[in-house]
């Protein structure tokens, strides 16, 4: 089991969230489990490799 890290919030009757990692793409749900369902299948497409140009948040290490 992987633990990913997102943000989400309550718009109106929508739920709204995106992967911490990844905060360019958003997704939707009507309902917070519905939400969960969304930003799964966003990680596996988001990560799968099959989709070119995907920005992503790293950490910068300077001394």
């Amino acid at each position: 089991m992987q633990v990913v890290k997102v943000v989400v919030w309550q718009e109106d009757d929508a739920w709204m969230g995106y992967l911490l990692d990844h905060p360019d793409y958003w997704t939707q749900g009507e309902s917070e489990e519905d939400l969960t369902e969304h930003l799964k299948d966003l990680y596996k497409d988001l990560t799968s490799g099959e989709i070119p140009g995907i920005r992503k948040v790293v950490d910068l290490v300077v001394s």
